[in-house]
């Protein structure tokens, strides 16, 4: 059997301990599989005295994760530090330079440095592998990147955000608040103290970022994505939707459009009957459209310490398997010099139209007002709907409106113009409704 893979692991919060524990455990089945053992010889964290429940006696232990990625003693870096600047980029950079392989699951490193890494990585006829950036324990890079050979992608969408999925699924099933579902999930692990990161999209934007990469053969561009989060989100959307057959999801969708690439992650309304509407709760779920597979939606844990390791690990894995000489394919699927400038793709119709729901004064002519603006836009709807504020007494009424396909621009002026109306009782709610497989 051929030497073990000496791997270097900086960071050992919860992936890195479960890096560690499994490696250990599966350190037969590893070898047989990858033709070579598979050893954590180095590790490096800010806090050596705290007890992380793995045995880290006999691994060579460093303050400082660059050191650790300078070391002769290391054939692969695995950085689970976090954060897209300081020590994470720091310790990926002086890896790469020094010729060796990196396993990362830092999707906001990648989404900000991730061209000029590869470009590195590729210089250096090295691996630089982040299965677990994006998706979880999904191997969602490792499909795109490797199993997709031939194919052109049209569209890649889903839900990569487990804490948004898992607030909207709490909300539908038991009539909840926004704020109820957060401070249950932060309370479970699923959220953050400071939630914002998720909640208002940023997440996904990163992971949707890397993808778009891959699908389109483009240099990251995750500053160019339209961004909205979950958190104006109410129980008389998730009602509203349910009545029309929908269910709201959080989705990163990028699609390739006459004009460009369109970016954009935004609570959506999705048919009951899809499939995608069926992925519940933490769960994660990427769809990817090609000309040849047709469409192939890839589920499953998108987070927590054994979905991210066994994402790791998988790459690590890869790597073991790999031998001096071989060639190793492009770190984004398209060698890194040869990504197209991202062409940001203009304004279009949006083929699955929009839901409006708007609280009025209920008086004489806003209801024909409100169908004016829509015409006055060009705007064709679907429904209308009129009911009654619940609250007893109140002289409000609740408006919601169906479009047929039409366009951003239009949707945001005709609300614009109800909004200078004075007819509005509280701000508009639009929301995507996207087709879904």
């Amino acid at each position: 059997m051929a030497e073990a893979l000496r791997v270097g692991i900086a960071g050992l919060g919860t992936v890195g301990a479960s890096v560690v524990r499994v490696l250990s455990q599966k350190a037969g089945q590893l070898a047989r599989q990858c033709g070579r053992p598979i050893a954590v010889t180095a590790v490096s964290a800010r806090d050596r005295s705290r007890d992380r429940g793995v045995d880290l006696s006999g691994m060579q232990w460093f303050d400082d994760p660059v050191k650790l990625a300078e070391t002769a003693e290391v054939d692969v870096v695995v950085e689970l530090i976090g954060g897209d600047e300081g020590p994470a980029k720091a310790c990926v950079r002086a890896a790469l330079d020094a010729g060796r392989h990196v396993v990362t699951a830092n999707k906001a490193l990648l989404a900000r440095h991730g061209v000029a890494l590869a470009e590195v990585a590729e210089k250096k006829g090295v691996l630089l592998n982040y299965e677990a950036a994006v998706a979880g324990g999904i191997p969602v890079i490792k499909t795109m990147r490797e199993a997709m050979a031939g194919n052109s992608v049209s569209r890649v969408f889903g839900i990569l955000n487990g804490t948004c999925n898992y607030i909207l699924t709490r909300m539908e099933a038991e009539g909840l608040s926004f704020d109820a579902c957060l401070k249950d999930a932060q309370r479970l692990g699923y959220a953050e103290a400071d939630p914002t990161f998720d909640i208002e999209g940023n997440d996904t934007a990163h992971k949707l970022a890397i993808l778009t990469s891959l699908a389109f053969g483009t240099k990251i561009a995750a500053g160019d994505i339209y961004l909205e989060g979950i958190s104006n989100i109410t129980q008389a959307d998730i009602r509203a939707a349910a009545e029309l057959g929908y269910r709201i999801k959080l989705l990163g969708v990028a699609q390739k459009t006459e004009s460009g690439i369109e970016q954009r992650v935004h609570p959506t309304m999705v048919p009951t009957a899809s499939v995608i509407a069926q992925v519940h709760g933490v769960t994660n779920a990427v769809a990817i459209e090609t000309d040849i597979l047709g469409e192939l939606l890839l589920s499953g844990p998108g987070a927590g310490g054994n979905a991210t390791a066994s994402a790791v690990i998988g790459d690590i894995a890869d790597i073991a398997k790999s031998r001096p000489g071989f060639q190793h394919g492009p770190v984004f699927g398209t060698p890194a010099k040869e990504l197209k400038p991202y062409k940001k793709a203009q304004m279009r119709s949006h083929a699955g139209g929009y839901f409006i729901r708007l609280t009025v004064h209920d008086r004489i002519g806003v209801f024909a007002a409100i169908a004016k603006r829509m015409a006055d836009n060009d705007i064709s709807l679907e429904s209308i709907v009129q009911r009654s504020v619940e609250d007893n007494g109140s002289d409000q009424k609740t408006v919601i409106l169906v479009t047929h396909e039409t366009t951003e621009a239009a949707v945001r002026k005709a609300v614009e113009g109800v909004t200078r109306d004075r007819h509005l009782v509280d701000k508009p709610q639009v929301i995507r409704i996207e087709r879904a497989g």
